[in-house]
């Protein structure tokens, strides 16, 4: 594997950058073709969303198991944010996730959404693919935004 495409794969994984850092980094740093930059930095985002999505569930309950501080920390997160949110989550269930992952701003994505369709109780069979389809319309915004701006530039 080259070493540009290794970056980028990297870079998409990456909690902060996602396909925000990725995109652009591959059309106007490492100037890779559209479909290139496009799968690299979707794979790369999706990989540790596919872990996550189906460990939080297990690994909470694990921790919960075996520490009363999890115990009341997972009950805490669940019930607040579900008591502050739900009416809103559950009506558009599948529309809030992968609206929330597809728009490219900072504090969504992926990873938010992977977080959230657990907090939500949402199945990690269900969710996986609402993320990824979240993730394929992030990534074209961010890749005609991307475009944009390079051809004013």
């Amino acid at each position: 594997m080259n070493e540009e495409y290794l970056k980028l794969l990297i870079t998409a994984m990456m909690p902060i950058g996602e396909l925000r850092a990725a995109i652009p980094l591959g059309l106007t740093i490492y100037n890779l073709n559209f479909f290139e930059t496009f799968l690299i930095s979707v794979l790369g985002n999706m990989a540790p969303i596919t872990l996550i999505i189906f460990l939080l569930n297990p690994i909470s309950k694990l921790l919960s198991k075996h520490s009363q501080f999890f115990r009341w920390f997972f009950h805490w997160l669940f019930e607040r944010t579900r008591r502050k949110h739900s009416k809103k989550f559950e009506v558009l269930e599948e529309v809030a996730l992968v609206s929330f992952v597809a728009i490219p701003l900072p504090m969504t994505g992926a990873w938010t959404g992977a977080l959230a369709s657990f907090v939500f109780g949402i199945p990690p069979k269900k969710a996986l693919p609402l993320i990824f389809l979240g993730v394929l319309i992030a990534g074209v915004i961010v890749t005609l935004l991307t475009v944009g701006v390079k051809l004013f530039i």
